[in-house]
């Protein structure tokens, strides 16, 4: 999947809040090059784009909360994704349901 993003073939899309989630276990592990790799990688890789989170979005991910039940990292991700254009939502979170307008693959199943 990354390799695609690399050569052009595929965009991915998240948001923000995977950048905080990326630097948690290097910052906990005091081992601030690693964080450096990995924001690195993250915010600058070829093919990968970070949606910035507006107001409108916040406010999609509190209805995407209220109808679907799921956990607020989740909803912020989902509406990254719908918000980038994305028909297809990525992961390895089984809780995700289904949601109009997104499919989702678990990242098990992609690596088939």
């Amino acid at each position: 999947m990354f390799r695609e993003a690399d050569e052009g073939r595929r965009e991915l899309v998240t948001s923000a809040i995977t950048l905080l989630e990326v630097l948690v276990v290097p910052y906990r592990a005091g081992n601030r090059p690693l964080a450096e790799r990995y924001e690195a990688l993250l915010m600058r890789s070829r093919g990968v784009r970070v949606v910035d989170l507006s107001v409108d979005q916040l406010r999609a991910a509190a209805q995407l909360r209220a109808t679907f039940g799921v956990k607020t990292p989740d909803a912020l991700q989902i509406v990254a994704a719908l918000t980038g254009g994305c028909t297809t939502l990525v992961t390895n979170d089984r809780r995700i349901p289904s949601i109009p307008g997104m499919r989702v693959l678990r990242l098990a199943d992609y690596a088939k």
